[in-house]
């Protein structure tokens, strides 16, 4: 990420500042909820609902300075962006719709659908490096 700010457009640099605004609340809140007894009293009450908005915000947040970065970017990294945005997408919805199968029909245990987000991520850093053309 270091060199990507020292050598990066400035599209690329605001994209990294636009990434850690909306990322440090997330993992901030997220991390907090997992290791803290702090939101146990707000889970299944209405509370809940404005807790579970407030940390898919910055999810939306994120996916935005993703859009921000292809409309501020050249044709070229528009393109490339795009594709691994696309494929990565399709990459997490294929595991994800089999993992559901799997529920169904094989008794596989349970995840939170909120798991989509970071698979998508991840899915995005395997496929990333092996897209180089916008064709």
């Amino acid at each position: 990420m270091l060199s990507a700010w020292k050598d990066g457009t400035p599209a690329h640099k605001r994209y990294i500042v636009r990434t850690m605004a909306f990322m440090v609340p997330y993992m901030a809140v997220c991390i907090a909820m997992m290791t803290t007894d702090a939101f146990d009293d707000v889970i299944g009450g209405p509370a809940g609902w404005f807790l579970a908005a407030a940390v898919s915000a910055p999810v939306i947040g994120q996916i935005w300075a993703t859009l921000a970065l292809m409309r501020e970017s050249d044709e070229f990294v528009r393109a490339m962006t795009a594709k691994q945005f696309i494929i990565a997408t399709g990459v997490a919805m294929a595991i994800a719709v089999f993992w559901g199968f799997c529920e169904t029909f094989a008794n596989a245990p349970h995840l939170p659908a909120w798991l989509i987000y970071p698979l998508f991520w991840a899915a995005q850093g395997v496929v990333s490096p092996f897209i180089r053309s916008s064709r």
